[in-house]
């Protein structure tokens, strides 16, 4: 039989998506849909599939709205492909869809009909990039023709910049772009560095071009189409007809996805299939490989969707073999599940060919010839560079929004070099986020109070806000940021004192303050006093928790100063047993829930991490350091609310970065990823080579089932595996990104308790203490400061355990 090119995707699918809140945030599906080019803030709902698209005013400000040529109209073209948006300036131009989920699988489509919206006639050629890493090369052929662009990637932050980016072959344009999420454990290939570019998807067995399955399939001239609602993954799968050489199978029953589906295709797919007309035993098909700029031999995946859609008798067999250039696909032959969604793929991409024919070939032992229902082809792309560090790129878009900074602010502030945001200096490291080093905003017509997220950015060493119309008093956040050492602030409307941690490191030298031509800016503090009453307030509340902080710090260095005279003596070189680190885990844990519900007034400890637990020399853990602490009122509030971001990367907790509100939940986080070390052995950011969150690393592992993958491969085996699971499970609740689905530190000590019991009974032994009376919190006591005095030696739990070396993953599952 004659084989059928695979065309390359070039229709658009009709764009579906919910309502968009305020702000434009996804709807309540997580979805989001822009008509680019929209006037104004408006917005619409379409009358077939009730679906609202907003304009695309709230996600960028560039660029300039313009109508397609009305002869390129026609009657059943959708609304939301009558305009576009045109970027004539600038290199790169960029959409920003915030409101993600950090670490979540995206659907990303944009698609494009020029329309000689420019009325010049010329075909662009632009470059597409998702975040930092390149996508795509837009190629436009037909001016009336539609094109599709989509990818499926990871996205690693809470938000994710699409850009256009001007190659010199004519001026970038979009008419939509839509979000759509998907579960973690579709679509396999798809991680943190690589990524899935759709060249095309469709649907065998529908006997006509217009079948596109969806409640307005014929709409747009019956080429555009998608399957929502009757996909919720807003997939557009295309009918593929060919009658003289295939039968059409079809049926009215529900196919059903099964537990372990990892493609997830609808019922409306699966229900027609094909098979070779003529007594022909194979179905056969190809494609030809797109090279693209950067990368001019790409890898492809593909998926092929079977079901068996037919009962049938006892005596009947359909098994066949997938072939890829005369190989086979699969180790031994494949039987469709009689309706169930079954699917064939290759779990690492194709060789890199420049043509791929795909051939379907029933088995010797067959009596009914080959069966397909539907296939999915995509090209593999890079998404391993990295962004500026998510710190940064919120403060810097943060500051961008307060401020209406127009310039070339646009994606990421760092990365790509060549495209960092004007006036601004950023460090640039082989493995490691690009850093803000230096910012430059003088005469930028800055109006309002100084932002507090310029204390965010970390790694700044200059800020120039000289010669703008700012406000308010100075934030005593700036005083804060540790390699700063030139702060402008001359030329302003500031007013009130001059902070006590600015003055104090301008006189010992360490920071170049200029503040000059602030009228009503106090130096000496005495005009600036607040009144007495709330002073005697400020005095009231701080002197609880000043008095902790220095209780805590008198501890702590006495920790240290006994771990520097006693540490060989004690650890011996030798790893943590799985018993010692549980009970480590849960003494910590009942530190923190001591300081959530036992302190008067409660403290968040805002830095819990490893080298903040502190080992004696019987190993029993003590939470330490509480210089970040801060207190709130158990009764009246859930959080604190501060002006400066604190704590560790990679303990972080992503809801509190966002907010800058602290609550119980935020250590909750942090100890999730103390827990996450306590199993595995490795740091809380890994280098795989790049570098990748323990949670997002450990979670990779335990979806697959793959716990000895995760376990410290140096305590050779002796654990309980339910208790292991049990305790990985924890950490994992505890890191999850809204903080409402975390447990209370309550919850997690119940939870540790049983697994030290799994422990126990599996291993046998004597109780780990998991009510030890000596321990410090076993119960809630007011004074812990003659506990420390009493031990010969401590020392840090990263000396003992956080900073052994790292290993290669761990067996397979037992």
């Amino acid at each position: 039989m004659a084989a059928r090119p695979l065309l390359l995707l070039c229709f658009v699918a009709a764009a579906a998506a919910g309502v968009l809140q305020a702000r434009a945030q996804p709807d309540s599906k997580g979805f989001i849909s822009i008509d680019c080019g929209l006037p104004g803030k408006t917005s619409y709902v379409d009358d077939t599939t009730k679906i609202s698209y907003a304009a695309d005013d709230g996600f960028t400000d560039a660029g300039a709205n313009r109508n397609i040529s009305a002869e390129y109209i026609r009657p059943r073209l959708s609304r939301r492909y009558h305009n576009v948006r045109s970027f004539p300036d600038g290199e790169r131009n960029c959409y920003t869809l915030r409101s993600l989920v950090a670490g979540l699988k995206y659907i990303v489509r944009a698609t494009f009909i020029y329309g000689d919206y420019d009325g010049l006639n010329r075909l662009p050629v632009f470059d597409l990039y998702i975040g930092v890493n390149f996508w795509t090369m837009v190629n436009i052929t037909d001016p009336g023709g539609p094109q599709l662009i989509e990818a499926i990637v990871v996205v690693p932050d809470d938000f994710v910049h699409v850009c256009l980016v001007n190659t010199g072959a004519g001026t970038p344009f979009i008419s939509s772009l839509d979000l759509r999420p998907l579960e973690n454990r579709l679509y396999p290939h798809v991680n943190v560095t690589q990524g899935l570019v759709l060249l095309d998807r469709r649907n065998f067995g529908p006997t006509a071009d217009t079948d596109v399955i969806r409640r307005d399939m014929i709409r747009a001239d019956r080429l555009l189409g998608d399957m929502y609602p009757d996909d919720p993954h807003d997939r557009a799968w295309l009918p593929w007809v060919n009658p003289a050489e295939w039968l059409e199978i079809s049926t009215t029953r529900t196919v059903e996805n099964t537990d372990d589906d990892k493609f997830a295709a609808p019922s409306a797919v699966m229900q027609t299939a094909i098979t070779p007309r003529n007594g022909s035993t194979s179905i056969e098909f190809l494609w030809e490989s797109a090279p693209q700029p950067k990368d001019p031999t790409p890898g492809y995946v593909a998926i092929f969707h079977v079901s068996e859609l037919q009962l049938l008798p006892s005596s009947a067999v359909r098994q066949f073999y997938v072939n890829l250039n005369g190989k086979p696909l699969l180790d031994g032959s494949y039987t469709p599940p009689f309706l169930l969604a079954g699917f064939v793929y290759n779990p690492s991409p194709f060789t890199r060919y420049p043509q791929y024919n795909i051939s379907i070939n029933a088995t010797a032992n067959s009596t009914l010839p080959p069966i397909i229902n539907a296939v999915e082809v995509f090209s593999v792309i890079s998404t391993a560079t990295i962004g500026t560090d998510s710190q940064d790129a919120s403060a810097m878009m943060a500051i961008k929004a307060k401020y209406q900074v127009k310039k070339n602010w646009m994606g990421d502030p760092c990365v790509p070099k060549k495209f960092a945001w004007d006036r601004l200096t950023c460090s640039y490291a082989v493995s490691t986020p690009a850093r803000v080093t230096s910012l430059n905003l003088s005469s930028s017509g800055l109006s309002d109070d100084i932002s507090s997220s310029f204390g965010n950015l970390k790694a700044v060493q200059y800020i120039d806000l000289s010669n703008n119309n700012l406000t308010g008093s100075i934030p005593d956040a700036l005083s804060q940021l540790p390699a700063l050492t030139v702060l402008d602030l001359t030329g302003n409307q500031l007013s009130g004192s001059i902070p006590s941690g600015l003055l104090k490191r301008m006189q010992d030298g360490s920071l170049n303050l200029r503040y000059g031509n602030n009228p009503n800016l106090c130096t000496n503090g005495n005009s600036c006093q607040p009144s007495k009453n709330k002073s005697k307030l400020a005095i009231y509340i701080a002197v609880p928790v000043v008095l902790v902080v220095v209780i805590a710090s008198v501890t702590v260095l006495l920790f240290c100063q006994l771990r520097q005279n006693n540490q060989g003596q004690n650890n011996n070189g030798r790893c943590l047993t799985w018993r010692e680190r549980l009970r480590i885990a849960l003494e910590s844990a009942q530190g923190l829930e001591y300081l959530h519900k036992g302190c008067n007034p409660p403290l968040i400890h805002r830095d819990v991490k490893t080298a903040n637990i502190l080992l004696n020399a019987r190993l029993e853990a003590k939470i330490a350091d509480f210089g970040l602490s801060k207190a709130f009122n158990l009764d009246n509030t859930t959080h604190v609310s501060t002006n400066t971001l604190m704590g560790t990367p990679g303990y972080m907790d992503p809801e509190y970065q966002a907010t800058m509100h602290p609550t119980t939940r935020s250590d909750v986080y942090s100890f999730g990823v103390v827990l996450l070390e306590l199993v595995s052995g490795k740091p809380a950011v890994l280098h795989d080579p790049e570098p990748i969150s323990i949670i997002q690393w450990a979670r990779q592992r335990l979806s697959q089932g793959d716990i000895e993958g995760v376990v410290d491969a140096r305590m050779r085996g002796g654990h309980d595996v339910n208790a292991v699971w049990k305790a990985a499970d924890v950490a994992l609740r505890c890191t999850a990104p809204a903080s409402a689905r975390r447990p209370t530190m309550t919850d997690v000590v119940t939870q540790l308790r049983d697994c030290l019991e799994l422990e126990k009974r599996s291993r046998g032994g004597a109780d780990v203490n998991t009510s030890n009376p000596s321990s410090s919190y076993s119960t809630y006591a007011t004074d812990h400061s003659t506990d420390a005095s009493q031990n010969n030696t401590s020392f840090e739990m990263e000396h003992n355990f956080g900073r052994m070396p790292s290993m290669a993953s761990g067996p397979a599952a037992r």
